[in-house]
């Protein structure tokens, strides 16, 4: 098993086992987002600032164009219902697919024909916008779910042929949505404007806030046997979640739809490290976090956490996490 973990430099690969980390090999540019192929062992996926996207077949140790050169790259996911299908989301908002592991690329219907768009801002550079992330429903290949950066929560039930609008309530500023695969109607969203939920595939949704100190989340996991426990990671707004040595980022951990927990076992406090990123393990309970000070686990569905791995220099933002197997 390894970890994977994308700074704005480089792609760490993290051997838990022997607890150490060494860069990747053969990604050209900045990395700006991760992810690992659930349905081909040891495959993963890395987009970069303008180089394209890039693929590994080896657990992350060594990558290869396959395409994409030019554009901005902010979101990549591999379809967990397809073999081979890779999407990927573009800056300015664009959805492009490839059907055969990335040797070919097509991009989807045009995301700007939506009547939203015209309010879709990114508030650093507000004369553009991007997609921030790609979620896939875990049984139907075809069905997505866009957020876009910022303005928009939009879907396709059809693989992108056609897309639907937002829908009142929503999050306008989604940065991450998770899926589970025995709740796949179920959506979990960490977003600017906090965190959301629907159980309808994102016809209506809530925002359950009871226990949230803060209100600007930004990462989302949830037990990967257990789609009740969820966990998020959150700060005080936009200026405190990605920068090392100025964030006061924050784990909080839910069971039930009462209330969320301040996660303190394992972190800081006060509250000091950037907003960690989080992804599922391989085994119910088992939950991953990245943040500067290294890679942490949890092993009892992110009630408590210990430092797995450090790394060889601290990095100051982070890009993307991942469990490649």
């Amino acid at each position: 098993m390894l970890i994977l973990v994308a700074t704005d430099r480089e792609v760490v690969v993290i051997d838990v086992e022997r607890g150490a980390g060494a860069p990747a090999h053969g990604i050209d540019g900045r990395p700006t987002c991760l992810t690992a192929d659930p349905l081909v062992q040891g495959r993963a996926w890395c987009g970069t600032h303008r180089d394209g996207v890039f693929r590994s077949d080896d657990g992350g140790r060594s990558w290869q164009s396959v395409g994409i050169a030019g554009r901005l790259i902010m979101a990549v996911t591999a379809s967990p219902a397809d073999r081979d299908v890779i999407w990927v989301g573009t800056e300015p908002s664009e959805v492009w697919r490839s059907g055969d592991a990335g040797n070919t690329w097509e991009q989807t219907s045009k995301l700007e024909t939506l009547s939203s768009s015209s309010e879709w801002s990114f508030p650093p550079r507000p004369d553009t916008h991007h997609v921030r992330w790609i979620a896939c429903h875990p049984l139907e290949p075809e069905r997505l779910w866009v957020a876009i950066e910022a303005g928009a929560l939009v879907s396709t039930i059809d693989g992108g042929r056609t897309w639907s609008d937002r829908v009142p309530g929503g999050p306008w500023d989604t940065h991450e949505l998770a899926v589970h695969h025995k709740a796949p109607d179920t959506l979990r969203v960490s977003a600017g404007d906090g965190y959301f939920e629907s159980d309808d595939a994102g016809a209506t949704w809530r925002s359950p806030t009871d226990g949230l100190e803060v209100g600007y989340l930004r990462s989302v996991a949830i037990d990967a046997e257990q789609p009740e426990v969820v966990v998020v990671s959150a700060s005080s707004g936009p200026y405190s979640a990605y920068v090392a040595g100025r964030s006061d980022g924050r784990l909080y951990r839910r069971l039930t739809r009462e209330r969320w927990e301040r996660v303190r076992d394992g972190w800081p406090e006060p509250a000091s490290t950037i907003a960690p990123l989080l992804c599922t393990g391989a085994k119910g309970g088992e939950l991953w976090a990245a943040d500067e000070r290294g890679v942490h686990r949890s092993d009892d569905g992110g009630t408590s956490w210990r430092r797995a791995v450090g790394y060889a220099t601290s990095p100051q933002h982070l890009r993307g996490l991942a469990l490649v197997q």
